[in-house]
């Protein structure tokens, strides 16, 4: 559970749920004790050497929230594109595509932007998760961006000791101010005393994309920092964390869809 992603309401209740007193205390009081609640309890599953199987009900528990929530996105925009104007098909008809099929591809595109969405914060998450189950002190924070106006702050999305790691599922883009972005963000963690690391499960496949992420690399070695990608990227979360996310994905993808279905 997220617990910052909780509104009062929720958090309360989930506060409740686990003894804490919410008597007169604000959102701010309760999101300081139940954080401190969660580490409190990772830190006992450590010692108790049953880390690893909370992990993996966590990320189970985690992966069933994604599909039902992706599930759900999909079929409300799927009756949202019954009502849509479809004039357009003329030209998709001129260029060889039938009606039907274009129907087709229109649904795919827009199922493709929710998957594409849903699957990267999925698999951050449960990255992040690995990396909190072996400390549980990590977390992920904010610096105050010194080395220009925009933005105002950078985002660590786990703070391990003075290692900012950075977690992406996959980063495609062809955009050349991306690069300068990145430089300036490296260049400021690195600046608040931190050893900036980048991981990237799935290295793009387009010759710009990937042009964009060598250059990355070279700026990651230039601040001593660090950069893995593709298998490498797995690897680390592994020797880091203790814990092998690519296989406890894979059991759990093997439950849900078996790789020889039909």
């Amino acid at each position: 559970m997220k617990i910052d992603r909780l509104n009062k309401a929720e958090l309360m209740d989930y506060c409740k749920s686990i003894g804490i007193d919410t008597e007169k205390k604000g959102k701010k009081i309760l999101m300081k004790e139940a954080n401190e609640y969660r580490t409190n309890k990772l830190k006992e599953a450590k010692d108790k050497d049953n880390s690893e199987i909370l992990l993996i009900e966590e990320i189970e528990s985690l992966a069933k929230t994604y599909s039902e929530n992706l599930k759900a996105k999909i079929d409300e925009r799927k009756e949202e594109m019954k009502q849509d104007d479809t004039s357009h098909y003329l030209i998709y008809r001129v260029l060889g595509i039938s009606s039907k099929d274009g129907q087709l591809i229109d649904e795919y595109q827009n199922t493709g932007r929710f998957l594409y969405k849903y699957a990267g914060s999925f698999l951050e998450e449960a990255a992040s998760l690995c990396l909190e189950y072996n400390n549980p002190e990590g977390q992920k924070t904010t610096v105050e961006n010194n080395q220009g106006q925009k933005p105002r702050t950078f985002e660590i999305d786990f703070l391990d000791g003075n290692h900012a790691i950075e977690i992406k599922w996959r980063d495609a883009t062809t955009d050349g101010d991306h690069i300068t972005k990145e430089h300036t963000r490296v260049k400021c963690i690195q600046s608040h005393g931190y050893k900036p690391i980048r991981i990237m499960f799935y290295y793009p496949q387009r010759t710009q994309a990937q042009k964009i992420q060598e250059t990355l690399k070279t700026i990651y070695a230039g601040v001593q920092g660090e950069y893995y990608s593709g298998d490498d990227a797995w690897e680390f979360i592994k020797s880091y964390s203790g814990y092998d996310l690519k296989a406890i994905l894979t059991t759990i993808a093997d439950k849900r869809t078996p790789e020889n279905e039909s």
